[in-house]
């Protein structure tokens, strides 16, 4: 890797479909900001976010195995049990925009920095839980410093490393991480559970808290948008984060009450409603909240909506196959999580492997063929017995996904991020976040409603199976889905091709 040249000038990344690696102009000295920080201290800076992210990843999955103790421990019925989850998650997704959108404005190194604190107290309150609904208040506030920390930390990344192959290379590191980050939370919640207890699924964050506390100074540079001045949008703060609030708790019950419940229509109702405020306050505003130029930006468009449907496809599938292996085959927890390993794993090299690809080749053929990889792997899952085993039956689908959603992720982050603005990369990361959360938020619900329409009576392994195939059958209906904004909004534009043949003379193409 090259160091960047003195002149302030960034390093060319591949836009909607096209490649790049050369300078472009792009000013990243501006008032208000600090420069970028030398080359050797990026990749400190990198594994110091990732290591952050992959805590709060950690975090978010390790509670699922801890539940059922948890809830009998506590004496919590099984609906206030899932409140522990959902507290989180809902206060995580509906408030990701605002949290990026708050660190462009007042530094993104301390508002990281307010997010780990506010972690830190939120863990340290989980584990003294005297009862339910402390623990539940304390789970909500992790998701406030979850909204906090994961933009904020995707947005310091960017605007660590120049566009081009180096960004490329993080943007593939903080997938895969998350990958891993997913599976990895599965294993470390059972094995805490049974040998120390549930407490301590929440109590292994607060050294891990002050470790990223203590570092942040020394590695991370502090930045903030240049353009600060005007009144703080807070109209649309609050329009834009009740409506992200309306839509993450409408999927949350859609699993439980139905999708066409009254309940659950009200609620999508009521989202809707507020978005179309929203989008009124935000035209109207002198410093808006998500500046309406964002959202006419194809490549960000394309990249946030494919990023929505493989978060669908891959919480989905995890879903379903932990039901099948678990249920149907009769492993334990801590055994399917590892035999379920192989798909992180794998996510995590493509990851690597897609970052390269995609400086060559662009974004559209990565993301479509990765899109095909989710799908071949969940048809291959589609035709599960209910007598099979792990080997034939789940292995070579598990093989197939991962690399796909690896590099799929990587390159749609990529493609979402690139030649944003700094001044409003907090907000284009804290979308890119909130495509995969909400994403996974549905994904489930509609995986979870699927397997449960599908599921043949009177029930057993026989009918649980056919659910599940059905649920997988969704899974790939899913990357599917996909394919239409990968296909028409991450192509090259003219002004793209034109850009790339004047950077490389004597070329006919990137």
């Amino acid at each position: 890797m090259t160091r960047p040249r003195p002149t302030g000038r960034r390093t060319g990344a591949p836009g909607a479909g096209g490649t790049g690696s050369t300078d472009e102009p792009g000013s990243t000295d501006r008032p208000g900001t600090a420069g970028p920080p030398a080359a050797r201290f990026r990749w400190g800076a990198l594994v110091l976010l990732c290591f952050a992210n992959f805590a709060v990843l950690l975090d978010s999955q390790s509670v699922i195995l801890a539940l059922p103790r948890l809830a009998a421990d506590l004496g919590m019925s099984t609906g206030d049990a899932q409140w522990v989850l959902s507290a989180k998650l809902l206060t995580f997704g509906g408030l990701l925009l605002l949290g990026g959108r708050t660190a462009d404005r007042l530094g993104r190194r301390r508002v990281f920095m307010t997010g780990t604190a506010l972690f830190l107290v939120s863990s340290t309150a989980c584990g003294l839980a005297p009862n339910g609904a402390v623990l539940i208040g304390a789970r909500a506030l992790g998701g406030v410093a979850a909204a906090l920390m994961v933009p904020t930390a995707l947005s310091i990344l960017v605007n660590t490393f120049p566009e081009g192959r180096s960004r490329n290379t993080a943007l593939a590191g903080w997938a895969g991480i998350g990958g891993i980050g997913a599976t990895a939370g599965l294993l470390v919640g059972g094995l805490l559970t049974q040998a120390l207890g549930w407490t301590w699924v929440f109590f292994i964050n607060v050294p891990v808290s002050l470790l990223v506390l203590a570092l942040a100074p020394a590695l991370l540079t502090e930045s903030r948008a240049a353009e600060r001045q005007g009144s703080y949008d807070v109209a649309g703060a609050v329009t834009g984060t009740a409506a992200l609030f309306a839509i993450v708790l409408a999927v949350i019950r859609a699993s439980a009450t139905g999708w066409t419940s009254p309940r659950t229509l009200g609620l999508f109702a009521v989202a809707a409603l507020l978005a179309a405020v929203f989008a009124a306050v935000e035209r109207r505003s002198a410093s808006p909240l998500l500046p309406p130029a964002m959202l006419r930006r194809r490549a960000l468009a394309g990249g946030d909506l494919v990023t929505l449907t493989m978060g669908m496809a891959a919480f989905g599938l995890s879903v379903a196959s932990s039901q099948y292996g678990q249920v149907v085959l009769g492993y334990g927890p801590l055994e399917f999580g590892l035999l379920q390993s192989v798909m992180p794993t794998l996510a995590f090299v493509g990851a690597y492997a897609g970052q390269s690809v995609v400086t060559r080749a662009g974004l559209r053929p990565v993301v479509v063929a990765c899109l095909l990889l989710l799908g071949a792997g969940s048809l291959l899952l589609s035709r599960v017995p209910a007598d099979g085993s792990y080997v034939p039956d789940i292995l070579w689908g598990l093989v197939v996904f991962g690399p796909g959603l690896g590099a799929g992720t990587a390159a749609a982050s990529v493609a979402a991020l690139a030649r944003v603005p700094e001044h409003a990369s907090g907000v284009a990361s804290g979308l890119n976040v909130a495509s995969l959360q909400i994403g996974g938020a549905l994904g489930v619900a509609v995986i979870t409603s699927t397997a449960t329409t599908f599921t043949a009576a009177p029930g057993g392994p026989d009918g649980l199976t056919a659910g599940l195939r059905a649920a997988f059958l969704a899974c790939a209906a899913c990357a599917a889905l996909g394919l239409v904004p990968a296909l028409t909004l991450l192509r090259r534009s003219p002004a793209d091709a034109r850009r790339e043949a004047g950077q490389r003379p004597g070329t006919g193409r990137a």
